[in-house]
């Protein structure tokens, strides 16, 4: 079995190297070995597999608000990593927390694949859910025993999923709806929800705890100039300049009559500062001191949320708030909010196929490739009208 594992990781590796054929093939064979079944009976036990990272698993809450719609009575686990599950701990869809670890997917070892297969076991589950594109994600639920296994099949790799849901990596679609298909193929019915995070009360308080009552209650614009980092990647050109975010920021608070807060992760405070220094208004500065529920309730009590592609923003969207992501060397056919209430600033441009893993942003330039400053200020002004 173990060698079979071994063959399984130095073809995921190859990946990089573009041995796409070879891989088709191998995964067809493996494909053939495993039959596709259909689910009989309404399942009791599920496991709801999207470990990494925070926008990929803010974008997941509609899948899974879908699942839990059409099994009313089931238990649903959620195998989140230990960074995104502070983001899902407490939504109303799950009924548990199965905690992945540290890393953006706990099967890149053969030491990995056989932890989580023995998490997949102890859970007694009927039904998997993966919404991971990796073979070796593919072969872990496998290995699980689990009986019935719907997931995503990219190019054959989801050989071990018996409920395959084919997807074309080079079609731009977006990512909500990619995982709302594998929902959809267990109803045998297209079926649809959209994003969405519980504001907690508690979240609500502790954030009263942490800021004055003034700051609170006048009202506020939220911006976030960070992000690009997490667990899975490390992409700091998604992160709009700061001269010109503050030249957006400044017209539109005071159009607002608004305050800004500023909000950024601990890594985050040179952007964070830098972006203070450059604002006309009065403006409170954040850093590193909220949590991912507390930055849910700040959202969703502001007037506006500003922020680049990124978790944070995704989950700004989904947790209620008016909201305006940045793109630039990605998608917003593929990574925009998927919520009813948002607006993307982009300017088309060529991108790579086959989604972000595979974008080079190497020579991305913002000036040269992103929106201007006029246009961000005159498509903001017309959505918070």
């Amino acid at each position: 079995m173990w060698l079979f594992v071994a063959n399984t990781l130095r073809y995921d590796m190859r990946d990089f190297a573009n041995q796409q054929n070879e891989q088709i093939m191998v995964y067809s064979l493996l494909s053939n070995l495993f039959p596709t079944r259909q689910l009989q009976n309404p399942p009791k036990r599920i496991v709801f597999i999207r470990p990494c990272c925070i926008g990929d698993v803010v974008m997941a809450t509609a899948a899974l608000s879908a699942l839990r719609e059409l099994y009313p009575e089931a238990h649903i686990t959620w195998a989140v990593g230990t960074w995104s599950a502070q983001a899902v701990t407490h939504h109303p869809a799950i009924d548990a927390i199965l905690d992945t670890g540290d890393t953006d997917l706990p099967v890149r070892s053969v030491g990995g694949v056989w932890q989580f297969v023995c998490q997949l076991r102890a859970g007694q589950y009927d039904l998997a859910v993966s919404l991971v594109r990796s073979p070796l994600m593919s072969l872990a639920v496998l290995l699980s025993g689990i009986p019935y296994r719907a997931g995503l099949d990219s190019l054959g790799r989801g050989f071990g999923y018996n409920i395959r849901v084919p997807i074309d990596p080079a079609r731009s679609e977006h990512e909500s709806l990619i995982y709302l298909k594998v929902i959809s193929a267990l109803a045998g019915r297209p079926i649809h929800a959209y994003a969405n995070i519980l504001v907690l009360e508690s979240a609500r308080e502790s954030l009263h705890n942490k800021l004055s009552t003034d700051e609170l209650t006048t009202p506020y614009i939220v911006v976030h100039p960070g992000g690009g980092s997490n667990p899975g990647m490390q992409m700091d050109s998604k992160r709009y300049p700061i001269d010109q975010l503050a030249r957006i920021v400044n017209p539109i608070a005071s159009e607002m009559s608004a305050k800004v807060i500023v909000i950024g992760g601990a890594n985050d405070k040179e952007r964070v500062v830098g972006l203070m220094d450059l604002l006309d208004h009065d403006a409170v500065g954040l850093f590193g001191s909220l949590t991912f529920t507390e930055i849910g309730a700040l959202a969703e009590a502001g007037l506006l949320y500003i922020g680049n592609d990124t978790g944070l923003t995704h989950l700004a969207s989904a947790s209620g708030a008016k909201t305006v992501m940045m793109m630039g060397p990605t998608d917003p056919k593929r990574y925009a909010p998927f919520t009813d209430n948002h607006l993307v600033l982009w300017k088309p441009t060529d991108l790579q196929t086959g989604g972000v893993a595979s974008a080079d942003t190497s020579t991305w330039d913002w000036s040269r490739d992103g929106f201007t400053v006029d246009y961000a200020i005159e498509k903001i002004r017309d959505f918070i009208r």
